[in-house]
């Protein structure tokens, strides 16, 4: 597979979090669906699980969401799949499941292609492995497309050809501050994506820069995006409903800015294994711009309306916008 979950080999004394995530936008913009598979332990505990999905339409006031939590008995690793929550299953290829609730009940069955090759966005193996960062994360399926049906609130939505990707998360507390930015299709280019995340973790007083890792992939082409060795240079300005950001890359250089309205958010409580928690944004159909730079190219600029994810974390205990009624985990 190509990738495995890490919450069946986890010590009962450890912290633990965990997310397999899936984000698919129409084609055009404008609605998008956003699922989460969590896992969530604190130290000798057992683990708990929950189900998350948002469902965003431009057209709409807002986004709606729903959620449901677990116990440890309902969550497994099957054979062949990545992670089982209740009835739900995220495997190769196929996401399915569930949550029920007055109103807010959703469900959804998603058949999705291999597409392109896995982004392990850490750029050596050994920091998978490492104690930091604390947060590690991979995307399993960077570009793929999405086929099937998603049920929300009683209102069905066919899902036909939404391109968008597959993540996989896990550590033992989030980074302190972080930001989530990810296009499918960039320039109309099927295939063509940005995937970077972009972190500033907190180790004893001290916050570190922002430290960002990623892809860019244009005409097909792969460019790394950030690391350790490109601090200088990593600027990020970010808002809760916006944020512009400089990254170097490997033969690339990029600058853009990212956002959407506010109504268009969705806001979630994260909590850390250990505590305390952090407040999330996450908004799928955000407009992003680029403009890039590349050796033997002239200057480009890029858009994605209203298809683009932001996703914005922090401690800071109002970002303006109502959190879900849910705690997590």
């Amino acid at each position: 597979m190509r990738t495995e979950p890490r919450f069946p080999a986890v010590a009962d004394n450890a912290a633990h979090y965990e997310s397999f995530y899936i984000k698919a936008a129409r084609p055009g913009g404008g609605r998008a669906v956003w699922i989460r598979y969590t896992v969530h332990k604190a130290p000798g505990a057992a683990p708990a699980a929950s189900l998350w999905l948002t469902y965003f339409d431009a057209e709409a006031d807002g986004p709606r969401a729903a959620k449901a939590t677990v116990s440890s008995s309902e969550l497994g690793s099957p054979e062949g799949a990545f992670i089982r929550i209740g009835e739900a299953v995220l495997e190769p290829g196929r996401a399915r499941g569930s949550i029920a609730a007055p109103e807010r009940g959703a469900s959804w069955d998603l058949a999705f292609e291999e597409g392109a090759e896995p982004l392990r966005h850490l750029p050596y193996e050994r920091l998978y492995r490492s104690r930091l960062p604390r947060t590690k994360f991979l995307s399993p399926y960077p570009a793929t497309t999405f086929e099937g049906e998603l049920v929300i609130g009683g209102e069905r939505v066919p899902i036909a050809g939404w391109p968008g990707m597959v993540g996989h998360n896990w550590g033992a507390e989030h980074a302190e501050r972080w930001v989530w930015i990810q296009g499918s299709d960039l320039g109309g280019r099927p295939g063509d994506y940005i995937d970077f995340a972009a972190g500033r973790i907190k180790i004893g007083p001290w916050t570190s820069p922002w430290v960002a890792n990623g892809r860019i992939v244009l005409d097909g082409e792969p460019r790394r995006l950030g690391g350790f060795d490109r601090i200088y240079g990593t600027e990020i300005t970010e808002e809760p409903t916006g944020c512009e950001f400089a990254l170097p890359g490997k033969d690339v250089a990029l600058r853009g800015r990212v956002g959407a309205r506010k109504k268009d958010f969705v806001a979630w409580v994260y909590a850390d294994p250990k505590g305390p928690e952090h407040n999330t944004l996450n908004c799928s159909i955000s407009d992003l711009q680029l403009t890039v730079e590349r050796p033997g190219h002239r200057a480009e600029t890029i858009e994605v309306e209203a298809g683009a994810a932001y996703e914005f974390g922090s401690r800071d205990s109002d970002l303006g916008i109502p959190l879900q009624p849910y705690p997590d985990p």
